[in-house]
């Protein structure tokens, strides 16, 4: 399954949430955004079967209690600025959460903050804690952050001549990895092969990347399952920076 979504139409596709008392925006990328900004009893029957993955657009000075989700997840703070927990979150900082770890508060700045939600599958919504903690299974938490990666301007992409790979996180026994690939005009390379991990997500954090014949700008994504071939890229005529996160192979499950 080979699932890719631009930045346009996503945001065409964006609905709010009220999440401790204030307005959020979620545009949908892959599968169903969230109903409610918290887990409703009885919400699983709203599961599509497929990952999830959108933009959150959270406004000025908002908080985002402490809670854990069910699945996987990265996020990753493309706007804006604030804190998740005691991690700054100045663009770009990814985040990975195992299902059922608890994290937080995410604190917007009074500019705002907006980050991508990025899920191995469907979620049935936020459990705040401490109310939820009957719902926590413990046993298999894990964290990883990484903030501080800088987004190519266009000028260097441009001169880019050599296609280069920054680490975010390490690979890990079980498939867990992160990448920044950073690439000049028109240059093409094959990421490595989605069979490794439990399934990818794509982002672009600058410049373009061209498939099918579609040119996808900044903060478009692409999900692709673990079954599929391992992905093609191709930059655009003014080079590409793209953010590559692999999970785990196994999901917990509630």
């Amino acid at each position: 399954m080979l699932l890719m979504t631009s930045a346009t139409d996503a945001m065409q596709r964006s609905r709010q949430v009220e999440v401790n008392g204030r307005q959020y925006t979620l545009a949908q990328y892959v599968g169903a955004v969230p109903k409610k900004g918290v887990y409703i009893e009885g919400n699983e029957v709203n599961d599509d079967g497929l990952p999830q993955a959108f933009l959150v657009i959270q406004p000025p000075s908002a908080v985002t209690p402490a809670h854990f989700h069910e699945p996987n997840q990265f996020q990753v703070f493309v706007e804006g600025d604030g804190r998740i927990g005691a991690h700054p979150t100045t663009p770009l900082t990814v985040q990975y959460a195992n299902g059922h770890t608890p994290y937080g508060p995410i604190v917007a700045s009074a500019a705002g903050v907006q980050y991508f939600t990025l899920r191995q599958r469907w979620d049935p919504g936020a459990k705040y804690l401490p109310a939820s903690r009957a719902k926590l299974v413990t046993g298999n938490q894990r964290t990883r952050v990484k903030g501080g990666l800088c987004v190519s301007s266009e000028a260097q992409r441009i001169s880019r001549t050599a296609e280069a790979i920054d680490t975010v996180f390490t690979e890990e026994t079980d498939g867990l990895a992160g990448w920044l690939y950073r690439m000049g005009p028109k240059q093409t390379c094959t990421l490595p092969g989605p069979a490794k991990g439990g399934g990818q997500y794509l982002m672009v954090a600058s410049g373009t990347m061209v498939s099918g014949g579609v040119e996808y700008a900044r903060h478009s994504v692409a999900y692709i399952s673990p079954d599929e071939t391992a992905f093609s890229v191709v930059a655009g005529v003014t080079g590409l920076d793209l953010l590559v996160l692999q999970f785990p192979v196994a999901s917990p499950v509630a």
